[in-house]
């Protein structure tokens, strides 16, 4: 049974949570509460129709930066593409896209409106980032975003409108920037091919509380 939150800003610990990861049903997105959220490994997850629901996995999919594999295909892509990387300069415009940008595996999308302005916040507020991929017309065809807790990298969403986009998004965020690791939350083939394998929740949470949780300039 999820713990259901009151006004008061706290969560039940992470261990709590159901056999599918669902911990807590309530709240709000306030700053304060996400940053907790964040900081404790628990993030929202629901849609318009749900109230806002609270996940704390009991496996997280994760990557290791410095043991990403980059294939060979794939180091050629990037040399020949025109594709450039940049960080932090189209927050908005990268949350939009992923909202917008159909999956497979669900009906609509779980960036609601409300979650995409306090995901605006936390970007104002130096603690959101987003990676962004351009081609040579200069308009953005892929990119990614999360929360950074210290040396660890909470990714939240990706996108990509044109092949390996988003896979090269994820690679620069590897290779430009001293993350311990990346946490991905839950698995897809895709991130498996980079290299991304599951750790235990207590392995994660224990990690996290080493982390130093503040704003950060990428």
């Amino acid at each position: 049974m999820p713990y259901r939150l009151g006004n008061e800003i706290t969560f039940p610990h992470p261990s709590l949570a159901d056999e599918d990861g669902l911990l807590a049903v309530g709240g709000d997105l306030s700053t304060d509460r996400l940053l907790l959220a964040y900081a404790h490994g628990i993030f929202p997850w629901y849609s318009d129709d749900t109230p806002i629901l609270w996940y704390a996995p009991p496996e997280r999919f994760v990557l290791h930066p410095k043991e990403i594999k980059i294939s060979k295909s794939m180091r050629q892509f990037m040399r020949n593409s025109g594709l450039i990387v940049k960080h932090n300069s189209a927050f908005a415009n990268v949350i939009a896209q992923c909202a917008a940008t159909p999956r497979a595996d669900q009906d609509g999308t779980w960036i609601t409106n409300d979650m995409q302005q306090a995901y605006l916040k936390l970007h104002e507020l130096g603690y959101a980032h987003s990676m962004e991929v351009y081609n040579r017309e200069s308009t953005l065809v892929g990119g990614l975003y999360g929360i950074q807790i210290g040396r660890v990298f909470c990714g939240e969403s990706m996108f990509s409108h044109v092949s390996n986009a988003s896979k090269m998004a994820l690679i620069y965020l590897c290779t430009h920037f001293d993350f311990e690791l990346i946490d991905c939350q839950v698995y897809s083939e895709h991130l498996s091919s980079l290299g991304a394998s599951f750790m235990s929740s207590d392995s994660y949470y224990n990690l996290l509380q080493q982390q130093h949780f503040a704003a950060h300039a990428l």
